[in-house]
Formats: structure tokens, sequence, C-alpha cells
């Protein structure tokens, strides 16, 4: 594997860290490395390995739930993963995280719909521009980041299944229980954010997942600008593994060969290192997402070494009920693992 850039350049400003995904992994991962963004100069000094800029590129292929119905209603872009993001990296997530997503329960064509959702639906009608409506609710979160959509354009998942069947949609290709042989975008060629690509170009370090591999990470390397920048970045470029397989896209599937999906999607390598979880879970959590038909990542060393990635293990569990990477030991093995001050 060859070696990346130095990073003596960052000492002196901070680092720069692009995380890729969707839905509840991305979200997660920002929450740990929001705590590291340091403000202002001053704080560089203190900080033992200070973020000063933190962008999250998100998918936007959901088509389900209030997403879906803001979309098909009313033609603006997918937005619940950018809320959870926005969130997630916002300075009081007892308050105004809680009131963005905040889910109504009652109401005539209210029903089922987060406040976040409409109000970045309002904002953007109201502004004309789906960013600049980002960019406000950014501002009224106070969030330690930067969140751009992967594309402005009207995308859709579109899977071949190993038996054959074509199924298009997010929601149709999650809920489906065979496997994925193939995934495009259609259309397929679509235009990423420049700012996004900026992002990637300056990145001391970029990150793709936690999240499901075909609806959350691959959607955004499909888009060949984005692949094309990750595959040519100097930076460390780490995948960090789902801790359970999912139901029908990942069905018996080791880490291993979540690495070889990604690259039989993408021509290039994008990936030189992978983070995964080695801490065993309850047998009480174990047998309830056994009964949904999931199970644990294995992490097959040989396999991944011959693919040329570096593997990093750690305890990454959180058990609240259901199963979730803990944030907080996720980002601190990520800094110390690649960031040297």
């Amino acid at each position: 594997m060859k070696k990346r850039a130095s990073l003596t350049k960052v000492r002196t400003r901070g680092f720069r860290i692009v995380a890729l995904g969707g839905g509840t992994g991305l979200s997660t991962l920002l929450r740990g490395l929001k705590e590291h963004v340091v403000r202002r100069p001053d704080e560089l000094a203190t900080a033992a390995r200070p973020i000063t800029d933190l962008a999250a590129i998100v998918t936007v292929t959901d088509d389900g739930g209030s997403s879906g119905r803001l979309r098909r209603e009313n033609r603006i872009l997918p937005p619940g993963d950018i809320r959870n993001c926005m969130v997630a990296l916002s300075k009081d997530e007892a308050l105004m995280g809680r009131l963005f997503q905040y889910r109504f329960h009652a109401g005539r064509g209210l029903a089922g719909h987060n406040f976040g959702n409409l109000f970045l639906a309002a904002l953007t009608h109201v502004t004309g521009d789906f960013i600049e409506a980002i960019r406000v609710s950014s501002k009224v979160l106070a969030i330690r980041g930067r969140i751009f959509p992967s594309t402005l354009s009207n995308v859709h998942l579109v899977a071949v299944l190993e038996n054959g069947r074509v199924v298009h949609g997010e929601t149709r290709i999650s809920a489906s229980r065979a496997g994925i042989k193939r995934l495009r975008l259609s259309p397929s060629r679509v235009r990423p954010l420049p700012a996004a690509i900026q992002a990637i170009d300056q990145a001391d370090l970029i990150l793709m997942g936690p999240g499901s591999l075909y609806t959350s990470v691959l959607p955004n390397l499909l888009i060949p600008e984005i692949a094309a920048a990750i595959a040519r970045s100097k930076a460390p470029r780490v995948y960090v593994a789902n801790l359970m397989t999912q139901p029908g896209e990942t069905t018996g599937y080791r880490l291993a060969d979540h690495v070889c999906a990604i690259q039989k999607h993408v021509p290039r390598g994008v990936i030189d290192c992978v983070v995964a979880n080695r801490q065993a879970v309850s047998p009480e959590v174990a047998r309830r997402y056994r009964a949904e038909g999931a199970a644990p990542v294995t992490v097959d060393l040989h396999a991944l070494r011959n693919l040329g990635c570096r593997v990093l293990l750690d305890d990454l569990v959180e058990e609240h009920g259901v199963l979730r990477h803990n944030a907080q030991r996720l980002s601190q093995l990520l800094l110390e693992a690649f960031l040297h001050r």
C-alpha cells in the first residue's frame, strides 16, 4: 500500500476531515468528531488533535418516509439524512436537536413528518435554493462543521439483484431480501457539488461509513467526480465498517466482501484502511438482531490484507436496545491513528 502524504503542514492550521455517507451511521460519526472541532485560532495551541474543518457529504437517494413524501410533493432533495447530520453537529442537541427531530404523530398531512424536514422544505421554497436552506438551518443550529448534499440532481438508486430482478428506489432495495449484484444511479451521470469536491481535495482524512453499504456509502461513490477526487487524494482514506450485517443488502457478508463490493463499483482504489469492531455483542441483543436476519460483521483479516487494506480494530459498540458505534471512542481512535501532531 502506498504511503500517504505527510501531515506536516496541518500542524499549524489544524486538520480537515471529510466524512461521506448517510443514515444514522454518518450522524453517529459526526457526533463524536464535532467535540474536536475548534472555532478560534487560539484553540489550536491547546487542542491535542484540532479539527478546523469537518465536512459531511451526504447521499440524497432516500425516497421513503417523510423525506420521500417531501421529495415527491415539493420537488426538493430528500432532507432527512441532511437533517440528521445537522442535529449531530449542532451546538445544542438537547433543545434545538429535539425540535428538528420532532415527528408529528397526528394531523392530516402532518403525521409522519419531522419538523426539521418541514423547516428545510420551507426554507428551500423561501430562498429558492436547497444549499441556502442548509446554510441557514446550519446557522440556526450553530453546527460545528459543513454539510453538502453529494449532488443537487434528482437522483434515484437502481439495483440488479442476484436473482436477476431490477429494483428501482432506495426503499425497495432496502426491503428486498435478495442479494445485490450491481448498483447504479439514475440518471447515471450527475454532477457533484463543487464545494464537496473542494473539501475532498483539501482533506487530511477521508472517511466512508459507517452506514448501509448499498444505500448510504456507495451512492456517493457512484458519482464519478467524487470517486475520482477520493482516488487522487493523498490523505488516508478509511472505510468504517458497520457493526452488523443488513438483511438482504449484506446478508452473509464478511468485512472483505464490503470492500470488494466497493472495489467492484469504483474503478480506482479509494480505501487504504478499514476500521472495525472487535467487541462482543451481548447475547440478548444478538438474539434480537439474529431474529431479524442480522449478525455481527466478521472481520477476515487475511482477506482484507490481501486486498491491500490496513486493519484497525477496537471496542466500538454502544448498546441501548439497539447497537450503535460508540461515537467518542470511534472518533478518538480515528484521530489517534491518522492525525499526528
